[in-house]
């Protein structure tokens, strides 16, 4: 079947393509150049898209090599794509630059038995030249029959041929030209396959290893060829020398084919000039010495060196092979040994840690680090790396939200965050967290940590804060960055020290904090900085060249970031990602504890908190609780603590200007003469450009006030002091009050930032939800006299009749998960019954916050929002997976009436069970069970299947796992006995590992009728698994097998198991490697399966001789309709005279 240009084959997955682009990308520039012209020439290649390669540097091979090391991946996107769209025309393109990289390429075999000699590179291409162009006029000085002329069992090794051995009697006419071919490394190579070609018409062959017998003689000639004195090189020293060998270097391997022609040599003089080498201090890669520790070190002959360094040939067997190979990767523990650092540098270690010591002590509010400092969990966090054109603008859709048992089991310690004795250290660390999760805090005890000596593994540490960098400036050094920029002593003799860092880069540490503050993220990691002291680089372009370790390589980076605002450019290429997490109640009390120095203070204040559960669900955030705290230190017992995060925020933020104006009276007499419209918009400047800087050219007045309020911070720079806000939350706060007083703003503007819309638009990630919360509050709300920060006599009736009417033209049924929670936020900030039942009205049957990660407060908002729903006779089914959810917040909502099922991580699930019978309650386990559904089930990850067995024993057992007989259970788990979908997405890597726990369940699943197993790679030994258990599959209607690497044996073991699953009526076994024995399995079953009404087997192995055996079966078929079996093994005009006997056959 022909296929038109600009349709890819079905066939032909993406990803094969990009993998064969990423091999011709690592082709040698000169054959990539060629390869890109011809993909051009050939109409693959647009002339704009041609072009747009080399717009960015001068037109060369080199400039695209460059460009694929800097960054290959998303070059190889790039190409992919029109290639894919024109494989009929590109395959054979790409296949000849392979073949043609082959060429140059010596097998591993060569390479690592051949010694290079250094000084090859030192032979000037001329030279070069012209010794193989003389070779054509050696060719009459020498008898041919010297080269060709000998026969017999020789040995391996190279060694002359014995006088009484014999030769044949044909002696070839020609001899062949000497190919000058210069060998690069092979990147990623296995083997190179040698092309059989016949010589002098015999095929050189390779016997067992008992009698290992060579066709061709190894026998090397040493051909001294005179040539003219201007030739030679300049420093003079013996001629060079061609050596001609015949048959390969090392002995081949058994079963293959060995090239019968012969290999000229070009061997450098033995007389070097001595060198210098420039040992470094330490082992670490891209290490520099000081100048003053490089000895002069004698360097002995390269061919001697060669030749005494050469390994003895020796023919190794498979396993030998094998277990040398892993002895020589197997890693080994070097202790380093250094020499002791110089007294200036120890004394700026000194130095540096007690200034440490001094910058980190204390914690916002002036409360002391080692008495009020909560010590928090980390969490490793997964990166699903995703394809396609949307695949860098959202990093929130790369994170692998994990459940809440996977995060308990991520869970990791301070101490962990760098392990002395990991031996694969992490050289990048991405510490993630929300606005408030205490990132900063969390950086400052680490920094206190090494000043106290629990970090060892660093000499130094350095802690740049990217809020007071600048990032427009081309005029920094490594140097500068490190002993200008970042928060350290001012250093005396930097160029010591400097280059002590050098030396020992696996023991520095450099820390960006509030790394989200880099604006623009595109060409984040280009042009990174390569150079230690050239002083013309950006801080993006340090940043890079650290990154990249293309200066200082060795040392360890830690950022800190807010997951939704950075893109995944960076993240994705970070060693490790981890996680921030918030308080656990606990750790509220703890905190809430050490907040409150008097004891019936704190048993107060915790009470009123444990009271409100929703002010006790947002102490989760290390900052809300200390926001809370500070609230409940300053007003009255008898005033109740806010119900919203406005009102909290309000209430704070009121209390400090009232706290300031009474600390400096004369600055100050009372709040009202503040300026506070102008520090609003301030506030909703810095928040549009994205910054927290505070213009300085200010009122003094405002800007002292505010600092003394703790509304503003205060920073040191290399050119003064820099004022910047203090939170995310009250800088938005702020922002929200411009927009609702301003009259410069309209109801327009007033819309676009307050309510979630449907559309797709750039937001500011957490900085826009928290920004729509605070200006829904302050519309609606009614806050109490003396706290409202909002100038009363300002009328905002119009913005908030232009935001009531948006509300309720919203239709959630259009937004995604992570809207839909902003929306139900939005909403409960209004405290508005009438908006809250309005969203119920609106709301689908079937809610979903799948992949949104909900924490404590969401859960209090949804189930708060949901109670509604009794009036209105609504009910829903919720999907909860994927949200890491915890069991306080899954009983919580499972326990509400309005919701009849609900779809959660299968082993929080049980969780829920088991606390739920733990506390005898019995009533709520039995609803938690009955509610409980699985339907539709996709597995896209490890854990989704993991944890399916142990239901499967639930169900059978009818108890749970740490408990004896559970009435609840009398009939099983009904969401097991109702499954009726089930998608199997776990992909080449993990799909093979798991299959055999799904086909522990699939028994169990009695009502299943669809079973999608396609793109797992499960082969023949997972089809065999799979039929094993078809037969328990009675109400499978639907299966879909397709690109799974089936081939023959697999589809005998399934066409067995088919015919006993009477009521499949689709079935799909496309792109497999069926042949025409596994077509004839399945023809023989085909009369049997009587439901069965599609087949599809598209893109197979199968010739014309299949076909012709399933368009047989298919006449006794009678209830099919469609058989699909197009490939390109079937001669098209047999599929053709095929399709016109039975129309029910099918290409495409």
């Amino acid at each position: 079947m022909s296929l038109s240009r600009g349709c890819c084959p079905v066939m032909v997955p993406f990803e094969e393509v990009l993998f064969q682009v990423r091999k011709a990308l690592q082709v040698s520039p000169i054959l990539l150049h060629e390869l890109l012209g011809e993909l051009h020439e050939a109409n693959v290649f647009s002339t704009q898209f041609y072009q747009s390669l080399y717009k960015d540097s001068e037109i060369g091979e080199q400039s695209l090599c460059e460009a694929f090391c800097n960054d290959g991946e998303d070059l190889a996107r790039r190409l992919s794509l029109p290639i894919w769209q024109n494989w009929d025309i590109s395959q054979g393109i790409l296949d000849l630059a392979l073949s043609k990289e082959e060429d140059l390429v010596p097998s591993d075999a060569e390479s690592q038995d051949i010694v290079p000699d250094p000084m090859s590179e030192l032979l000037p291409e001329n030279i070069i030249s012209k010794y193989l162009e003389s070779l054509e006029s050696i060719e009459d000085d020498f008898d041919p029959s010297i080269l060709y002329n000998f026969s017999g069992d020789i040995d391996t090794t190279s060694t002359p041929t014995p006088e009484n051995a014999t030769f044949p009697d044909e002696v070839p006419k020609k001899i062949p030209k000497v190919v000058a071919k210069t060998p690069r490394r092979k990147r990623n190579k296995k083997a190179t396959k040698y092309p059989e070609s016949p010589s002098n018409g015999k095929t050189a062959t390779i016997t067992p290893e008992s009698s290992f017998h060579l066709s061709s003689n190894p026998f090397q000639h040493v051909l001294h060829i005179p040539f003219s004195p201007s030739l030679l090189p300049s420093s003079g020293g013996s001629p060079l020398q061609i050596i001609q060998t015949i048959g390969p270097y090392t002995p081949p391997l058994f079963g293959t084919v060995v090239p019968p022609g012969s290999t000229y040599v070009i061997v450098s003089p033995q007389c070097v000039s001595p060198g210098t080498q420039i040992i470094p201090l330490s082992p670490a890669i891209g290490t520099v010495a000081p100048p003053e520790l490089i000895g002069s070190v004698p360097v002995g002959s390269s061919s001697d060196s060669a030749w005494q360094g050469s390994p003895t040939v020796d023919t190794l067997s498979p396993t030998k092979d094998l277990q040398k190979n892993y002895d020589s990767t197997s890693p080994k523990t070097e202790t380093k040994i250094r020499p002791e650092a110089p007294e200036c540098v120890k004394d700026y270690i000194h130095h540096l840690k007690s200034f440490m010591r001094d910058v980190c002590c204390s914690m916002r509010g002036g409360m002391g680090m080692e008495s009020h400092y909560v010590d928090t969990h980390l969490v490793q966090r997964k990166l699903l790396i995703k394809s396609g054109k949307n695949a860098n603008k959202c990093l929130e859709k790369e994170l692998v939200v994990l459940s809440n048992s996977e995060r308990k089991k991520a869970k990791l310690d301070r101490s962990q965050l760098f392990p002395n004795s990991d031996s694969k250290p992490k050289q990048s660390v991405a510490l993630l967290g929300k606005a408030g999760a205490g990132k900063t805090t969390f950086i400052q005890r680490l920094c206190l940590d090494w000043a106290s000596g629990s970090l060892p593994q660093f000499q130094f540490v350095f802690l740049l804060n990217c809020k007071i960098l600048d990032f427009t400036q081309s005029n920094y050094s490594l140097k500068g960055l490190l002993f200008d920029l970042s928060m350290s002593p001012r250093c005396e003799d930097s160029d010591s020290v400097f280059k002590r860092i050098l030396s020992c880069p696996d023991e520095v540490l450099i820390i960006f904090d509030s790394f989200d503050h880099i604006k623009d993220f595109e060409g984040l990691l280009q042009s990174p900085a390569k150079s230690h002291t050239n002083t013309k680089y950006t801080i993006k372009q340090l940043f890079s060249g650290l990154f990249q370790k293309e200066i200082l390589s060795g040392c360890k980076l830690l950022i800190a970031t807010r997951p939704k605002d950075v893109l995944n450019q960076v993240l994705r290429k970070m060693d490790s990602l981890l996680e921030l997490c918030g308080f656990s109640p606990e750790e509220i009390e703890l905190y809430t504890s050490k907040h409150f120095g008097d004891a019936s203070l704190q048993e107060s204040a915790l009470e009123q908190i444990k009271k409100d559960r929703y002010i006790f669900s947002l102490c989760s955030n290390p900052l809300l609780c200390w926001t809370t705290c500070f609230l409940l230190e300053h007003q009255e017992s008898c005033n109740e603590l806010p119900s919203t995060l406005t009102d909290l925020y309000q209430r704070a933020t009121s209390k400090h200007l009232q706290l300031a104006s009474l600390e400096n009276s004369t600055l100050c007499k009372n709040r009202k003469q503040l300026d506070i419209p102008q520090l609003c918009k301030m506030a909703w400047e810095g928040f549009k450009n994205h910054d927290t800087h505070v213009n300085p050219a200010s009122c003094t007045e405002l800007l002292d006030c505010a600092l003394k309020s703790g509304i503003l911070t205060s920073y040191k720079t290399s050119e003064g002091q820099e004022n910047h806000f203090s939170d995310l939350f009250t800088q938005n706060l702020l922002s929200a009050v411009h927009l609702v007083q301003s009259k410069q703003v309209n109801e327009k503007m007033v819309v676009a930032n307050s309510v979630v819309h449907q559309k797709k638009r750039k937001v500011q990630g957490e900085s826009q939800d928290v920004l729509q919360r605070f200006i829904m509050g302050l519309i609606f709300q009614k806050a109490p006299d003396g706290v409202s920060i909002l100038d009363s006599s300002v009328n905002i009736k119009a913005k908030r009749k232009a935001v009531e009417t948006h509300l309720e033209s919203m239709k959630p049924n259009d937004l995604v998960p992570a809207r839909l929670l902003e929306l139900f936020h939005c909403v409960y900030e209004t405290s508005s019954t009438k908006f809250a039942k309005l969203l119920l009205k609106n709301l689908p049957d079937n809610l979903s916050f799948y992949g949104t990660q909900l924490c404590q407060s969401d859960v209090y908002v949804i189930c708060h929002l949901l109670q509604y729903a009794s009036t209105l006779k609504r009910t829903f089914s919720i999907n909860l997976q994927d949200t890491c959810i915890p069991i306080s917040g899954l009983k919580e909502l499972v326990g509400l009436k309005c919701i009849k099922e609900f779809w959660a991580h299968t082993a929080d699930t049980i969780g829920l069970w088991e606390d739920l019978h733990q506390s005898n309650d019995e009533l709520n386990l039995k609803s938690a069970i009955e509610k409980f559904t699985l339907h539709p089930f996709k597995a896209t990850e490890g854990y989704h299947i993991e944890s399916l067995p142990v239901l499967v024993q639930i169900h059978r057992e009818k108890k749970l796992p740490m408990s004896e007989f559970v009435s609840a259970l009398d009939e099983g788990v009904p969401a097991l006995r109702h499954l009726q979908r089930l998608e199997f997405e776990l992909g080449v890597q993990n799909g093979p590992e798991l299959l055999p726990k799904l086909v522990e369940v699939l028994p169990s699943l009695q009502s299943l009728q669809h079973l999608d197993l396609e793109k797992n790679q499960i082969g023949d030994s997972g089809a065999e698994k799979l039929a094993g258990v078809l037969h328990f599959l009675e109400c499978l209607k639907l299966l879909n097998l397709s690109q799974n690497l089936i081939g023959d044996a697999g589809v005998e073991k399934l066409a067995k198991a088919l015919a006993s699953v009477p009521s499949l009526q689709s079935l799909s076994l496309y792109g497999n490697a069926i042949a025409d024995i596994g077509a004839e399995h399945l023809a023989l079953v085909l009369p049997d399966m009587n439901f069965l009404q599609d087949l599809d087997v598209k893109f197979n192995k199968f010739t014309d001789i299949g076909a012709t055996k399933l368009s047989a079966a298919l006449k006794n078929c009678t209830g099919m309709k469609s058989l699909e079996m197009w490939n390109d093994c079937i001669p098209y005009g047999v599929f053709e005279h095929l399709r016109l006997q039975d129309p029910r056959i099918r290409s495409l």
